[in-house]
């Protein structure tokens, strides 16, 4: 589905990607760990177009994003959705507005049919018939909710997740986790996670990458990043406060 190649991007100074090479396989959900600020959200950026590399390339079912124009990256993000780390709703629009803001952006689906589908996304997330409720209602559990229902509405292929447990107490984080396990089974969508919630990446995880330094240093199946060698992740999964990692 998706194939990182040679990914780098610096700003000014700081190199964040450094040839960063990852594959995300059709249907799996990979979760990538890593520090704050090491990055793991400039990924999210660069894979959906929000970024360009200095150099590298990202293929999405065959088409090189790096090189594509905005109206074919409009076209592109179509077949995305995401949930930003702070769900990021409009505080002036109401539930349903918010859920069904890009169908009403980008298609000239009629309305009746946009409230189906925002409907049908709100029942999926557990939230049905507040549609009419504004973000200031809302608890931060089910702005979250709020905003994977916003991610799913258009049937994507795709789910990008930034740093989903972040902010919300272990039951709603443990919450939300099954319920990016339960979508990714119900709509066979693609989900890319970024997280340093170890206990959420062991839970839904197929396949867990970790960042450092710009690059992918390890990747592979839960039980092989649970039982690494490799110092770097062993420090960074098991929280030590001493290791390579806080030593550089």
């Amino acid at each position: 589905m998706i194939e990182i190649i040679n990914l780098s991007r610096s700003f000014g100074d700081n190199k964040v990607l450094q040839n960063l090479n990852l594959t995300v396989n059709s249907g799996e959900v990979m979760v990538i760990i890593g520090r704050s600020g090491c990055g793991k959200s400039v990924l999210l950026k660069h894979i959906i177009g929000l970024l360009k590399p200095d150099f590298g390339q990202i293929i999405i079912e065959g088409e090189d994003v790096t090189k594509m124009e905005d109206k074919e990256l409009d076209q592109l993000r179509l077949s995305f959705g995401m949930l930003f780390q702070g769900a990021a709703l409009f505080d002036s629009m109401t539930v349903c507005e918010n859920v069904g803001f890009a169908l009403k952006e980008h298609t000239d689906m009629p309305e009746y049919q946009i409230r189906e589908k925002v409907a049908r996304a709100l029942e999926l997330v557990g939230l049905k018939g507040i549609e009419s409720l504004m973000p200031v209602e809302l608890s931060g559990g089910m702005k979250k909710r709020v905003g994977l229902a916003r991610a799913i509405c258009n049937n994507p292929k795709i789910v990008l997740y930034d740093e989903p447990t972040t902010g919300v107490d272990p039951i709603m984080a443990d919450a939300i986790n099954e319920l990016i396990i339960d979508l990714n089974h119900k709509l066979k969508v693609t989900s890319i996670v970024v997280t340093h919630d170890m206990v959420s990446a062991y839970k839904i995880a197929d396949r867990i990458a970790m960042l450092y330094n710009g690059k992918i240093v390890e990747v592979g199946p839960v039980d092989d990043i649970r039982n690494t060698e490799d110092p770097l992740v062993r420090q960074f999964i098991t929280g030590a406060s001493k290791g390579p990692i806080t030593e550089n």
